[in-house]
């Protein structure tokens, strides 16, 4: 085997949800420090249980490679006084470096000569400098929340209570805020012994394994997979597969054994997602369906040890599931006692933000967006202002305080029961989509609609507090809002001028004061930022990017397919000698008062014909705008290339007659204003 190193982090039980970026962490660490300390290594490989992090490294070097660097100091005239000793400057250069005068020598570079030194070091140990990385490998993981034990300074997810650190067969006693590493590791907490001694990288792993713990996360996963499956086969069911919740269970066991539990069926007449959420929220278990994908009175759990009593833990879970299936049945027999919209007017009972208002201000106000909003697409806008009205009145809901992950979903099942139209229920549902990076988005017009309006009058709402995100900070996530209906708009490809909806929804805020046109222009660049980074993950070109979203355009969609056009069309030989001849009619047009261009001060015979492809190309340009045909007006528009080459090598621009000089600006600004028509080609990168 080659050389190894062996680092086990010894934790009390760490939250599913910090584990993969904890490694991924520790792994950027460690690869870091390990370059600069010049310590040559291959693949880092990274295991995790609720238990332990572990870092193995392959063919790590023993020894640090050696280093010699020649390094510049001052010139020879800065170097030397007028005696010819070294100068307060050349000694600086000397201390700084850790030099005596013997070590340093002039150089010639060019004319000059300069003082340089050779510093050379001589590698030490892996063993040295793992003493000292690998504490701080640990101390530089950041968490967004951790803890200080034991009077310990440093902070992390929870408490570590050992370390393993092993350079091949070798103890290195890491020293981490007095917890020394050794070889000494641990096993299951109930099934394992609590001290293992292993002699190497195999025997570390043969002896986990002893003590039931499978290290390799992927092994467990794959393990739990194969169970769950095998127990829903048994029961003649199969698993309502949810790979999130997979993923947590992999990082909550470290020996899974799958077993399945009942509870009553009364409790499958309630929605379905009712049942789900109690099980998979709260209790990690796995739905089970039929053959028909309908809820069987079964769930499937995973033990985090062997089968012994399993039968007892049977009955404890289904003893803890059946008191939460009760309490869901109870809130929806009690909510459903009264209409959705009898709970509206409860909203005022909830403040949504100190200054802007109650939850029932929020709904009111997301109701008048609905009946203001224009649109040039099909829409019912009786189901969009009726969702509007009650998509927020389950959060007042007894199922929803108990099961906030529900909101939204009640609504739509609630609203069912009353009799609203399918398009309305829908909405109410819909409205809070996407929830999350890859969530689903809205899939009825409506839906989408109302989930815009419910985003933008947030982010109008705060912005127009002087509120807004800073730096990782962004307590209301005001910018996944805004990734939401960015995504919906170009998802969804619908169409909404931005700038209007802004306004619109600043309007409906009549008690605070803020500059209207100052917190306009702060969102739609809030956008416009969101916007750069959003493109750039669909693979368009950052210049792209700028030379559309620096145009007067605030139609999301109209922006998106646009750059994607663009993005195509510079693919070309002939870009450079366009983006040329283009550049210079931006750089002058800068220069213009106007684009106001009288064809009696048109002199020469090449600002002729310039000026009359212009008119003939600015009218075919509109034409293939209105079509949002992209690139055909591209085409056309590169077509006065050659007309403007032959202008350039034919007049001076800025001639010494300034009518005719101003003319000319003109010509070039009328032409530059037709291509923003399109984007700002002045902003592409060439060769």
């Amino acid at each position: 085997m080659s050389n190894y190193l062996l680092y086990e982090i010894g934790i009390e039980e760490m939250p599913s949800r910090f584990v993969e970026s904890t490694l991924d962490q520790l792994k950027d660490n460690l690869t870091k420090l390990l370059s600069e300390k010049r310590v040559s290594f291959g693949k880092i490989n990274t295991f995790a249980t609720p238990r332990r992090l572990v870092l193995v490294v392959d063919d790590i070097a023993l020894k640090q490679t050696d280093f010699e660097e020649e390094v510049k100091g001052p010139s020879k005239k800065i170097s030397l006084d007028a005696d010819g000793n070294f100068s307060k400057a050349a000694l600086g250069f000397m201390r700084g470096k850790g030099l005596s005068e013997a070590d340093v020598y002039f150089k010639n570079i060019g004319d000059d000569e300069y003082l340089f030194a050779t510093i050379k070091e001589v590698g030490v140990d892996t063993k040295s400098v793992l003493m000292e990385v690998l504490p701080e490998i640990v101390k530089s993981v950041v968490f967004p929340k951790s803890m200080r034990w034991g009077g310990k300074n440093m902070r992390f997810v929870r408490p570590i209570r050992w370390l393993v650190t092993m350079l091949n067969d070798e103890v290195v006693p890491v020293d981490l805020e007095g917890i020394i590493a050794s070889n000494i590791t641990v096993g299951h907490r109930f099934l394992g012994k609590k001290s293992i001694e292993v002699s190497g990288l195999d025997d570390y792993l043969k002896k986990l394994r002893e003590n039931y713990v499978i290290l390799d996360q992927a092994e467990r996963k794959s393990l739990i997979l194969e169970q769950i499956n095998e127990v829903a086969k048994s029961i003649n069911g199969k698993v309502d597969m949810d790979e999130d919740l997979l993923d947590e269970v992999t990082y909550i066991v470290e020996y899974p054994t799958a077993f399945y539990g009942e509870f009553d069926k009364e409790y499958i007449s309630l929605p379905k997602e009712v049942v789900k959420t109690p099980m998979k929220a709260h209790q990690r278990y796995f739905p089970v369906l039929d053959e028909n994908e309908n809820l069987m009175p079964n769930f499937i759990a995973v033990r985090n040890g062997n089968d012994y009593m399993i039968e007892n833990v049977k009955k404890g879970n289904e003893k803890v599931l059946e008191a939460r299936l009760a309490d869901a049945l109870f809130f929806f027999r009690e909510d459903t006692r009264n209409r959705l919209e009898h709970y509206r007017a409860k909203l005022s009972d909830v403040v949504f933000q100190e200054k802007l208002g109650t939850l029932l201000d929020k709904s009111d106000r997301i109701y008048n967006l609905a009946k203001k909003i224009e649109v040039d697409f099909e829409l019912n806008n009786d189901a969009l202002q009726r969702a509007a009205f009650l998509c927020k009145a389950d959060l007042v809901t007894s199922m929803v305080f108990e099961f906030d992950e529900l909101q939204g979903y009640m609504g739509m099942e609630y609203s069912k029961i009353d009799g609203e139209e399918q398009l309305v229920s829908k909405a109410i549902f819909e409205h809070y989509l996407p929830r999350f990076s890859g969530d689903i988005v809205p899939n009825s017009i409506e839906g989408s609609v109302l989930s815009i309006l419910d985003k933008i009058d947030t982010i109008s709402g705060f912005f127009a507090l002087g509120i807004q995100p800073t730096g990782s900070a962004d307590p209301f996530a005001l910018r996944r809002q805004c990734l939401g209906i960015l995504t919906i708009l170009i998802k969804n490809n619908i169409n909404l001028d931005l700038a209007k909806l802004v306004g619109k929804a600043l309007d409906e805020y009549k008690g605070i004061s803020f500059d209207k046109e100052k917190v306009t222009a702060e969102i739609l660049s809030f956008f416009n930022d969101r916007m750069a980074n959003m493109f750039k993950d669909f693979g368009i070109r950052y210049d792209v990017i700028d030379a559309v979203l620096s145009i007067d355009e605030k139609n999301i969609l109209d922006l998106f397919t646009r750059a994607e056009s663009i993005n195509k069309w510079i693919d070309r030989d002939s870009l450079t000698d366009m983006l040329v001849a283009f550049n210079r009619v931006s750089t002058l047009a800068e220069k213009a008062e106007n684009d106001k261009v009288s064809a009696e001060l048109l002199k020469d015979e090449s600002e002729k014909v310039l000026y009359s492809a212009f008119i003939d190309v600015d009218k075919d340009i509109d034409i293939f705008m209105a079509q949002k045909e992209y690139t055909k007006a591209l085409d056309r528009f590169a077509g006065l290339k050659s007309s403007i080459d032959t202008f350039f090598d034919s007049v001076m621009v800025m001639d010494e007659n300034e009518s005719v000089r101003n003319n000319r600006l003109a010509l070039l600004k009328s032409i530059y204003n037709s291509m923003l028509k399109i984007c700002d080609l002045s902003k592409i990168v060439y060769k």
